[in-house]
C-alpha cells in the first residue's frame, strides 16, 4: 500500500513535465500520453536503480525520451514489413483496493457512467474491463494486448481522473 501512495504521489507531481515534455516531441495527445503511461510504468519497474545524485524528473525525462526513440524505430521497422512483438505477460497478483477504488464503487452507478463518460476512450476502456467486467490486470493486458504495467498505470491514471472528475461536482 505504501508503494501505490508513494507511485501515486511521484504520478501527481510529475506527470505533466513528462505529458508536456512528449506532447512538444511528438505533437500528438495519445502518443505523449501512452509514452508518459510507459515512462512511469518503467520508473516504477527500475525505481531501485535510480541514481538520488541526479534529479528525479530528469531521470524520469531519459527515460521518456528512449520510450520515444523507440517507438519511432519500432513505427519505421512495421512500415518497413519487419519487426514484431513478443511481449510476455506474466500473471500478477492484484493490489488490495485503494481508497480511490472504493471512492468509485461506492459512487451512484448513473452517476458514475456519465462521469466514466468524460474520460478520454483508453482510459474508459480500462476502467469497464476492471470494475465491470472484473478482470484482473493481467486480462486486461492481454486483452489489450499490452504490458501489465502499462495496464496497471492507465488505471492509476484514470481512477485519479476520475477521482478529480468526481470531487469538482
Amino acid at each position: 500500500m505504501g508503494n501505490q501512495m508513494a507511485f501515486s504521489l511521484l504520478l501527481d507531481t510529475f506527470w505533466n513535465d513528462v505529458y508536456g515534455f512528449q506532447l512538444k516531441r511528438t505533437e500528438n495527445e495519445n502518443d505523449a500520453e501512452d509514452i508518459t503511461v510507459q515512462t512511469f510504468s518503467k520508473a516504477f519497474d527500475k525505481i531501485d536503480t535510480f541514481d538520488d545524485s541526479y534529479k528525479f524528473k530528469t531521470w524520469l525525462i531519459a527515460i521518456s525520451k528512449n520510450i520515444h526513440v523507440d517507438l519511432v524505430r519500432k513505427r519505421k521497422r512495421n512500415v518497413l514489413g519487419t519487426g514484431g512483438n513478443n511481449d510476455a505477460i506474466s500473471k500478477v497478483l492484484d493490489d488490495a483496493p485503494t481508497a480511490e477504488d472504493r471512492l468509485i464503487t461506492e459512487q451512484n452507478l448513473a452517476t458514475l457512467l456519465q462521469n466514466i463518460k468524460k474520460l478520454k476512450p483508453h482510459y474508459q476502456e480500462v476502467i469497464n474491463l476492471r470494475y465491470f467486467h472484473e478482470l484482473s490486470y493481467a486480462a486486461i493486458a492481454t486483452e489489450l494486448n499490452e504490458p501489465i504495467n502499462n495496464i496497471k498505470v492507465k488505471l492509476l491514471r484514470a481512477k485519479k481522473l476520475l477521482a478529480e472528475i468526481i470531487r469538482k461536482r
